[in-house]
């Protein structure tokens, strides 16, 4: 069978799924990675290997097993190194060993932004004990913002307004950090208006932007999204330029998620990922192309067409209450019938629940995005999770 590329996938959660049906129209050929059996990617994909990405051994010989165009990573926890070793030796790596190298851990990424470029960030210090992290705080001040420099989707991450709650702090951020490198990052907290993630492709052609996604986010996960964010003509200049700054700094081809804080008129760098953002499934209603797409497009080497804004549209996610292995869904009827412009659903399929792990996500298009909120909260409200141990 003739495919027109070989994808490694580095991570198999819900954002490869949507990257594997993204690719696979594109007539990739896509073997799906991740440390447990049934990922909601690995469903989908045309093989799939179980291992963790921090095994460095299993890691490099599913690389040569499998001798992919690209290597695509997904997900923070990998071990980097064998990223920038198997591409010395001629393997693309997305969007570059480099870039992957510098975003799986918030320390490196925030020194390049902050020192190297001069985009303006939060006041923040490192610390990898609570003694340094009780220094930090002294730096910053109160409040401020604790979380591991390796995590995903926020885990690990919380806000500490006195000193008597640090410790708490620290353990819990030790307690979700992702690999093997017990390092926080202790940053001032910035009263911020909102937040927003834009969605900026490195292409061939260019660089290009989405509309801004606005978020809301609680125990530092997503909950909510839409688009487009209310924002200024000179806010989103603003932000564009430092999106532009830093992706080019990184190189390579891809989607880049790149979250800022705004704060009246002032843009403030946050974080990047290179790689499809949560906050981004909005844009599976919301445009076209969507995110998915669109990253698929820029690592194989495609152009990137003018992307259009369908409609003002949001994201709600459900949530998972406890530990379970044998559960279904209900209500996916009544929610695809609550009244809007577009109603949309994606369940992730994922084959164990936990607490608050993001299990599905509603998507509604409508007259303003308040409105799209609304129903797609509505919509989210009438999915349930039923457990059956």
């Amino acid at each position: 069978m003739a495919f027109t590329a070989t994808i490694l996938l580095l991570g198999s959660g819900e954002l490869g799924r949507e990257f594997v049906i993204a690719a696979k129209r594109l007539g990739a050929r896509v073997i799906a990675c991740d440390a447990y059996e049934g990922a909601p990617a690995m469903q989908l994909a045309d093989g799939f290997e179980v291992f963790s990405m921090l095994d460095g051994e299993k890691l490099r010989a599913a690389i040569a097993r499998h001798n992919p165009d690209f290597v695509v990573p997904e997900i923070e926890a990998i071990r980097t190194e064998v990223l920038a070793e198997v591409e010395a030796q001629g393997v693309n790596v997305v969007p570059s060993a480099r870039a992957t190298i510098l975003t799986m851990n918030r320390d490196r990424i925030r020194d390049v932004a902050a020192q190297d470029l001069g985009l303006r960030t939060s006041r923040y210090r490192y610390a990898e004990s609570l003694e340094e992290v009780r220094e930090g705080a002294a730096f910053t001040g109160f409040p401020c913002v604790i979380k591991p420099v390796m995590s995903s989707s926020g885990k690990g991450q919380s806000t500490v307004r006195d000193a008597a709650d640090l410790e708490a702090a620290w353990t819990y951020a030790v307690a979700n950090m992702r690999g093997d490198r017990q390092r926080v990052i202790v940053e001032e907290f910035i009263a911020f208006d909102y937040e927003i993630t834009l969605l900026t492709i490195r292409a061939r052609d260019g660089v290009h932007f989405c509309p801004p996604i606005g978020h809301r986010q609680e125990r530092g996960d997503y909950q909510e999204s839409w688009q487009p964010a209310a924002m200024s003509a000179s806010a989103i200049a603003d932000a564009e330029a430092m999106a532009r700054k830093v992706v080019d700094d990184l190189g390579g081809y891809g989607l880049f998620g790149v979250e800022f804080f705004v704060k009246g008129e002032e843009v403030i760098f946050s974080e990047l990922s290179p790689r499809p953002h949560d906050t981004g499934m909005v844009t599976l209603i919301s445009q076209d192309l969507n995110e998915f797409d669109l990253h698929a497009r820029a690592i194989m080497g495609l152009p990137i067409p003018q992307i259009a804004l369908r409609g003002p549209s949001a994201s709600a996610v459900l949530l998972a209450d406890r530990d379970s292995a044998k559960f279904h869904y209900e209500g996916q009827a009544e929610a695809l019938a609550t009244p809007g412009e577009a109603v949309d659903l994606r369940i992730f399929a994922k084959p164990t629940a936990r607490p608050y792990r993001r299990m599905g996500v509603a998507l509604a298009r409508a007259q303003d995005t308040d409105n799209a909120r609304r129903i797609a909260a509505e919509a989210a409200g009438k999915l349930s999770i039923v457990y059956e141990d």
